[in-house]
């Protein structure tokens, strides 16, 4: 399993996410300290209930929680855009 299944599969199960996009963005960052060390960098659209109530720094410290044992060996640098169902509806 790639890490961005593995990503996914952690944010949909910890989150009950509904919609996880997760893109790894790694090779525009060839060269960058955190990607020799290993880890990559991705950035991942989130939606769950579970951001009803949270602000912005809420939902991105839920979404680090659910990555936490991905970080930093295999998750260098990480942009959540998050939001709950009626957000992303409304969005898209």
């Amino acid at each position: 399993m790639s890490r961005a299944e593995r990503i996914e599969q952690k944010l949909r199960a910890t989150l009950e996410a509904s919609h996880v996009e997760v893109e790894d963005d790694s090779a525009r960052h060839a060269g960058h300290a955190g990607a020799a060390a290993g880890g990559g960098h991705f950035n991942v659209v989130v939606v769950s209930t579970q951001f009803a109530g949270l602000n912005r720094v809420a939902r991105h410290r839920a979404v680090y929680a659910a990555l936490d044992d991905m970080m930093p060996a295999e998750i260098h640098a990480l942009s959540a855009q998050t939001f709950t169902p009626d957000e992303w509806q409304r969005r898209t």
